[in-house]
């Protein structure tokens, strides 16, 4: 498709107006927004010849214009400019400076950074752990019947339980079975934890009286490392956006975002149109969603997908830029981590 300078100037205008006010757009109120001097009878003219190419789409209610979803993609491929406000790009840097936080702090921080600044729903999906080893296992007793179990892999990535134990489980007995799974299981891969665990079982058994629970509070804890978690931030941004309005949509956008399972068959539906932004981001045009996946590696070979999802109306070159920025500092965390070990637990 081959556009004029002055086709993709309007185009780009339409686009990024349209997103400004969710209203179509005329040829009088695209004059201002163009880089240079054009009448809006050129205006009205190029018009057509975009909504003739599939670029553009006439409302029913309005002479006015608005995107099409190839429009938005011809957008976010040819036109769209990256860029992150310095102010904004200053403040972040403060937050992410605190290189003491943990993994999950810095992912759960990116995430809710992404639903504030972008007034859209944020998700993540974390990658699984396999190849990350076990640093350290503990126990953090809360009062005489309950305590915590905390596990802490190589990359920094923590799981922590909450389990419940008779007063048949004296705190030395805790204190012996962690002592003995942390000598016999460090370095372990987490995807083979629960298998060595159950081979050493007969032998802590014969020395701690009550191991069956702090057995199975440990091994609840290293399951949330055998498969990729996800969770969900701003979902309450999708009340305000006017594509929404529909109650019985937002249900089921909402029940989508709330299951894995459902969001992954949502996002592979064979209807759906994916566009490669570049070599980090992705496009999926879902109905009259659109969902932003931008990767980030852990260096351990497995990667982790941070996603936003809004309606096709959204700010992509800011979405885009954002994203681009937080996956950064995830992989920058992610390899401080690996680099450094476990120095500041």
């Amino acid at each position: 498709m081959n556009l004029t300078e002055r086709q993709k100037a309007i185009l780009k205008a339409v686009v990024e107006e349209f997103t400004r006010t969710a209203q179509p757009i005329g040829s009088k109120s695209l004059i201002p927004l163009l880089p240079i001097p054009v009448s809006s009878a050129t205006i009205r003219n190029e018009l057509a010849i975009l909504e003739k190419e599939g670029l553009i789409e006439k409302t029913h209610s309005s002479s006015g214009r608005v995107p099409s979803l190839k429009g938005y993609r011809y957008y976010v491929e040819n036109l769209m400019e990256l860029s992150l406000d310095p102010m904004i790009q200053d403040s972040l840097r403060t937050v992410f400076s605190k290189r003491h936080c943990s993994l999950e702090d810095t992912i759960s921080t990116s995430c809710d950074i992404l639903a504030q600044m972008t007034h859209l729903t944020s998700m993540v999906f974390e990658p699984r752990q396999s190849e990350q080893r076990l640093v350290s296992l503990s126990l953090i007793p809360i009062n005489e019947h309950q305590a915590v179990a905390v596990v802490v892999t190589s990359s920094g990535q923590t799981q922590h339980r909450l389990f419940q134990f008779e007063e048949g489980v004296s705190i030395e007995d805790l204190k012996s079975c962690t002592q003995m799974l942390n000598e016999k299981l460090a370095g372990t891969k987490v995807d083979e934890l629960i298998e060595q665990m159950e081979k050493i079982r007969p032998e802590i058994s014969a020395h701690v009286s009550r191991h069956e629970v702090l057995f199975e509070a440990f091994i609840s804890a290293c399951m949330g490392f055998a498969s990729e978690r996800s969770k969900v931030y701003g979902r309450a941004n999708m009340l305000v956006q006017p594509e929404f309005a529909d109650p019985g949509k937002l249900e089921d956008l909402m029940r989508t975002l709330e299951d894995r399972q459902l969001f992954k068959k949502w996002a592979l539906k064979p209807d759906n149109v994916s566009t490669k932004i570049d070599e980090r981001n992705q496009l999926i045009q879902i109905g009259d969603c659109s969902v932003i996946c931008t990767r980030f590696d852990t260096g351990a070979q497995e990667e982790g997908q941070l996603m936003v999802v809004g309606p096709s109306r959204m700010p992509y070159s800011k979405v885009i830029a954002l994203m681009d920025y937080l996956s950064e500092q995830i992989e920058e965390t992610f390899a401080t981590r690996l680099e450094g070990g476990q120095d500041d637990e």
